[in-house]
């Protein structure tokens, strides 16, 4: 079914972005770089992401879904291409860039497209079968670049060589695919504005709040992780940083598929109160050296990080003029954004001067205070249906 092809291609594109996060360590023991130089490797995909979404975020409403959809596999096979190559420093920036180009390009534009092509009788889960296509398909990606990793003869090739085929099996299955939208005329490549309409900022704030501590933590995941794993906890097994990793993805997942029957209102702030509790187990993991409570951590948050994010997502939507609503989505997506990315960079920055342990530490604190203000900032002002704040 179109549907599916769409989600196929939609877990490829995003399982590519996360796919480096078990090779880090690899990386940096062939190439001689810190910890701060991973995260900033890593942030260089929000800059990416950033770009796309304020410059090409409406393209697929006048050129049509599938041109699209083909140029972000373009971009995702050019990123696995600069990992392939890979000469230095220079290789792995391009290749994050162009990553970001991809996902940036496909979040908003497969989405769309996956709810347009699901048959009427699958309406009512389209959503879900695209959350779970992106949210799976990030997770998997430090799964599978882990497992190859650890008995692959050469994962620094091998890890993006599967990465293309899978890229080529994607856009083999995209070409078939009709087209949803029909094509505009006098196509401009304009930053989108990021303007928040003042009625909409009760419930905007708490939401870019919670997402904000949600993705910072989604961030340390997919960056430093690995760093985590051998340096403080003794665990230096890619298999085992992607398995970690992936199961923050799948625990994010499980949370925003339990949104619905939590309820917005209830989700966001209750999604806090977990992310803090999960925070004071990743800080527990951390000061004791234990793999079983990083890992118990990472699921705990991502759950809290799932629930959090829908929530805030859906009650923005719901507050949102129709003809301002992509301005808004696109306003709070690039707080998301930005929140995976210089968070990082703050932990790559103190563990040089403080250490990666005192780091980490510090990190989950702030993430922990943040969405514990969000939490008592719902409860003190709840935001009512219809946009006011009670």
């Amino acid at each position: 079914m179109p549907f599916l092809a769409v989600a196929y291609a939609f877990t490829v594109a995003m399982c590519g972005t996360t796919l480096p996060t078990p090779l880090y360590g690899l990386y940096q023991r062939q190439l001689g770089f810190s910890s701060l130089m991973v995260t900033v490797i890593f942030a260089v995909y929000a800059i990416g992401v950033i770009l796309a979404l304020l410059l090409l975020g409406q393209l697929s409403d006048s050129v049509g879904r599938k041109p699209v959809l083909l140029a972000g596999l373009v971009l995702s096979a050019l990123s696995a291409l600069c990992f392939l190559l890979e000469g230095g420093l220079p290789g792995l920036f391009a290749g994050r860039v162009l990553s970001g180009l991809s996902a940036g390009l496909f979040t908003g534009t497969a989405t769309a497209a996956v709810v347009e092509l699901a048959p009427r009788r699958w309406a009512g889960a389209a959503a879900l079968a695209a959350t779970a296509a992106n949210m799976g398909g990030l997770g998997s990606g430090p799964l599978l670049a882990g497992l190859l990793a650890r008995y692959a003869p050469d994962p620094l090739r091998w890890v993006f060589a599967v990465d293309l085929m899978l890229v080529a099996v994607a856009v083999l299955v995209l070409l078939p695919v009709p087209e949803t939208v029909p094509r505009r005329r006098g196509v401009r490549l304009r930053p989108r504005r990021l303007r928040v309409p003042r009625p909409v900022r009760p419930a905007f704030v708490p939401a870019a709040m919670a997402g904000f501590a949600g993705f910072a933590t989604l961030g340390l995941f997919t960056s430093v992780a690995p760093s985590f794993l051998s340096r403080v906890v003794g665990v230096n097994d890619p298999g085992v940083s992607g398995a970690v990793v992936c199961a923050v993805f799948a625990a994010s997942t499980g949370g925003q598929l339990l949104m619905g029957r939590i309820g917005v209102r209830r989700a966001l702030p209750w999604g806090c109160v977990v992310l803090v509790a999960g925070m004071a187990v990743i800080f527990g993991s951390l000061a004791t050296a234990s793999l079983p409570l990083l890992v118990a951590g990472a699921v705990i948050a991502g759950l809290g990080q799932g629930l959090s994010f829908r929530a805030g997502v859906t009650m923005v939507s719901e507050q949102s003029p129709p003809e301002r609503r992509a301005e808004v989505n696109s306003a709070l997506f690039v707080v998301l954004y930005v929140a995976i990315s210089l968070p990082v960079v703050g932990v790559g920055v103190m563990a040089v001067t403080l250490g990666l342990r005192q780091a980490g530490l510090v990190f989950t604190g702030c993430v922990a205070l943040l969405a514990a203000a969000t939490a008592v900032l719902m409860a003190l002002r709840p935001v009512a249906p219809g946009g006011d704040a009670a």
